[in-house]
C-alpha cells in the first residue's frame, strides 16, 4: 500500500509537530508552557452558548443543513460586514458561502481555481496551508517575501510579468500571521488593481479582524473601489469569540469566486451544523463593549511579553492586531536551533519562523494563549539560564 507520490511533497504539519514534541515531554513530566499554538485559552461567550444549546433543542436543526449555509446564518454575515466594515449591498445568495472555519475554505479554493501549471501568489512567512494547498491542487507557487524594510508587505512590482500572467491565486493576510503586521488601505487598492490586470482571483485570509488593540479597526479588502470584481475574504469565528472548536465562518465577495468554492464545497462536505450556525449568529451580535473586554485580556499579555522580551535585550514594538508577537532569534542561531534551546532548557514551546516559509528564518513566533503568570514565568525561566538578546 502506497501513499500518493504529493504527499512526499508535503512537510508535517507544523503545528502538528509541535503538539507531538509538547506531548512527549509532557510525558516526561517536564512543565511545558505552551506559546505555540494560536489557540484562544478564554470560553466561548455566554451568550454564544447559550444560543448552541437552544439550537441543540430545536430538533429542526438535527438533519442536513443547506450546503451553502442557512439562509438566516448568510444574512447574518452580510449584515455584520455592513455594520462592521461599511460596506453593503451583500445577495447572500450568491456571495456568501459558509465554512467551516477557514482552513477548508482555504484549501478548497484551490481545489475550485487551480491546475496543473498554473501559479499561486502565497506571501512568506505566510500560513502553510496556502502552500501545501497549492501541492495538493498541482501548482506552483510563488512567494512573495514579506520583509521588515517593506513593513511586512509583498512587493507586487517584483513579481515576474511571465508569473503573474500565470497566477489564479494571489494570497493576503492582514492583520498578519504570523508577522503581526497592518496593511493599509492604499495597500489593498494596489492589490485589487493588480489582480483585475491578471485576472488574479485575490483572496484575503482575514482571520483576525477582530483580534486588534488601542482602538485600531482592521479594514477589509471590501472597502476599496472594485473588490468584490476580483476579491473574496475568508472571515472565522475562531479568534474573534473564542471558537477555534466549533469549526464555523463564511467566505464573501466575487459571485464567481463564491460559486467556484461552493461547488468544491458541496462535493466534499455537508455543510456546517445549523445549530453551530445559530451560535456563530450569537457570536456576530457580540456587542463591542463585550469584544472590547475580551481584546483587553489579550492586549495586556501581549504587553507583558514585550516588556517582558524587551528586558532581556530584544527592543520588539507591540504589535496592534493578532494572537502573535514576532521575534528575532539572537545572533548565532537559526530559528530552530533557538526554539530548540527554549524546549529543552527553559520548557517552553514556540515555532520557528522557517516553519512559515524560507523568509522567516531568522525569527520565532510567540502566542498571547496563556495566562499572565505563565508569561512571567516564560520571561524568568529564559532569564534563570542566561538567555539574552543583543541588537
Amino acid at each position: 500500500m502506497q501513499f500518493a507520490k504529493r504527499l512526499q511533497q508535503i512537510p508535517p504539519y507544523l503545528f502538528a509537530e509541535i503538539n507531538r514534541k509538547r506531548r512527549e515531554l509532557v510525558e516526561q513530566g517536564v512543565d511545558i508552557i505552551n506559546l505555540g499554538v494560536g489557540d484562544p485559552d478564554r470560553p466561548t461567550p455566554d451568550h454564544v452558548i447559550a444560543a448552541m444549546i437552544a439550537g441543540l433543542q430545536d430538533s429542526s436543526t438535527h438533519n442536513y443543513p443547506p450546503y451553502q449555509g442557512t439562509q438566516e446564518f448568510r444574512e447574518s454575515a452580510a449584515c455584520w460586514l455592513e455594520r462592521r466594515f461599511g460596506v453593503g449591498g451583500w445577495d447572500a445568495e450568491t456571495e456568501i458561502v459558509s465554512s467551516i472555519g477557514s482552513k477548508e475554505a482555504i484549501h478548497n479554493t484551490f481545489l475550485a481555481f487551480v491546475e496543473p501549471g498554473d501559479y499561486t501568489l502565497i506571501p512568506d512567512p505566510g500560513y502553510p496551508v496556502y502552500r501545501t494547498s497549492t501541492i495538493f491542487a498541482g501548482g506552483e507557487s510563488y512567494t512573495m517575501p514579506l520583509k521588515p524594510e517593506n513593513d511586512f508587505l509583498p512587493v507586487l512590482s517584483a513579481v515576474p510579468e511571465e508569473i503573474a500572467r500565470k497566477a489564479k491565486l494571489l494570497w493576503i493576510n492582514y492583520p498578519n500571521n504570523p508577522t503581526g503586521a497592518l496593511a493599509t488601505l492604499d495597500f489593498f487598492q494596489e492589490l485589487v488593481d493588480f489582480c483585475k490586470h491578471y485576472d488574479i482571483l485575490l483572496c484575503h485570509d482575514h482571520a483576525y479582524a477582530e483580534m486588534a488593540y488601542e482602538g485600531y479597526k482592521p479594514p477589509s479588502i471590501f472597502q476599496v473601489k472594485g473588490a468584490k470584481d476580483i476579491a473574496i475574504e475568508f472571515h472565522s469565528c475562531s479568534k474573534s469569540y473564542n471558537m477555534t472548536g466549533w469549526r464555523v465562518g463564511f467566505v464573501a465577495g466575487n459571485a464567481v469566486g463564491i460559486q467556484g468554492l461552493s461547488q468544491v464545497k458541496t462535493n466534499v462536505d455537508s455543510g456546517v451544523f445549523k445549530a453551530v450556525q445559530r451560535a456563530a449568529i450569537a457570536g456576530f451580535e457580540t456587542s463591542e463593549s463585550d469584544l472590547q473586554a475580551l481584546m483587553a485580556v489579550y492586549q495586556k499579555r501581549r504587553d507583558l511579553i514585550v516588556e517582558g522580551f524587551n528586558s532581556l535585550g530584544w527592543q520588539l514594538e507591540a504589535p496592534k492586531a493578532t494572537l502573535y508577537v514576532w521575534v528575532p532569534v539572537p545572533k548565532g542561531y537559526t530559528s530552530t536551533e533557538f526554539v530548540t534551546l527554549l524546549l529543552d532548557k527553559c520548557g517552553i514551546v514556540v515555532p520557528p519562523g522557517n516553519g512559515y516559509g524560507a523568509c522567516g528564518e531568522g525569527y520565532f513566533r510567540v502566542a498571547l494563549t496563556v495566562e499572565d503568570n505563565r508569561i512571567r514565568e516564560a520571561i524568568e525561566r529564559m532569564e534563570s539560564v542566561g538567555i539574552h538578546y543583543e541588537p
